[in-house]
């Protein structure tokens, strides 16, 4: 299992910017805040020297808000495991066949702790 602690990824709701005008109106965009998220990844993907995992995992994340605001879970995971692509610590996040999301006490930046494992599908018997 490898462990690692990220900083506090922005929602699905600021992760996208949507231009209405100019040569980019439109199209679908990975805004600044989710461009800086994904260098962050990628920064801590080198620190850790994580090797890439092919194949199927077992992804679980903790989640350690900056504050007690209502904050929906889900919300977060786009940047999160879009990240872990960008940093090719995963080959590709359709591979995740299980994925376990868990809210845990405030901290005050915010972040999230993610395990990662790789997994075997059972066969039917």
């Amino acid at each position: 299992m490898t462990v690692l602690e990220l900083p506090f990824p922005p929602s699905v709701n600021t992760y996208w910017r949507h231009p209405s005008s100019g040569k980019l109106a439109g199209r679908h965009l990975i805004s600044e805040k989710g461009r800086a998220y994904r260098a962050a990844v990628l920064e801590a993907a080198c620190r850790y020297r994580i090797p890439m995992f092919q194949g199927r995992v077992s992804v679980s994340v903790d989640v350690f808000p900056p504050d007690r605001r209502p904050r929906d879970l889900d919300n977060m995971l786009k940047a999160l495991l879009d990240g872990l692509v960008h940093a090719r610590i995963l080959e590709d996040d359709s591979l995740i066949d299980k994925l376990l999301i868990e809210r845990c006490a405030v901290s005050k930046k915010g972040l999230v702790r993610v395990f990662i494992s790789p997994i075997r599908i059972a066969e039917p018997q």
